[in-house]
């Protein structure tokens, strides 16, 4: 959805300060066992992140008919303060994420994972914004980065799903590259 400015950017303010807190919250007075417990639900949450960004991209933002007419106006608009309200992308991860692995799992492992994700988001809002907004090094991440989303938006194919990586469209056979490839 079309948004203001301050709405666009406040997820470069509120998912650093969520992430901050969370750690500092679950790490403060935790043993060293607990805290490694944390870093490595940390990356499983990361790596998760880019499957997850995946398929809502190429499931849900591309076929659920609701979500599927407000990214079209991202394709139409490219450059268009386009994308999801904080309070809802916080909302869903703390709900769909966070509470339910609370309730399955120790708070080590569910904070730790839940921060992942989070900043694997915090990853693609940035990822996302400057492949739209930003030049980019040739040769660099996010040159290549660049190139695959812009062949997402303007190939006939539907192609490149993945934001921060590449790696779910070239496994599930959805990968383009600038020369066709």
């Amino acid at each position: 959805m079309r948004m203001s400015r301050v709405g666009y950017f406040a997820d470069f303010v509120v998912y650093p300060v969520l992430l901050a807190v969370l750690a500092w919250e679950t790490l403060r007075h935790a043993l060293a066992p607990q805290r490694e417990d944390w870093m490595l639900a940390a990356g499983v949450g990361l790596g998760g992140w880019t499957l997850l960004e995946y398929a809502l991209h190429r499931y849900v933002l591309h076929h659920a008919p609701p979500f599927r007419r407000m990214h079209a106006l991202h394709h139409a608009s490219p450059a268009a303060l386009i994308g999801t309200p904080s309070w809802l992308s916080v909302s869903l991860i703390g709900g769909l994420v966070f509470l339910p692995l609370l309730h399955a799992l120790q708070l080590d492992i569910a904070s730790g994972a839940t921060a992942g994700l989070m900043l694997g988001y915090l990853w693609y809002v940035g990822v996302h914004h400057a492949a739209h907004h930003r030049r980019a090094r040739p040769g660099s991440y996010l040159h290549r980065a660049k190139q695959r989303h812009a062949l997402h938006h303007h190939s006939p194919q539907a192609c490149n799903f993945g934001v921060t990586t590449a790696l779910w469209d070239r496994l599930f056979g959805s990968a383009q590259s600038p020369t066709g490839g």
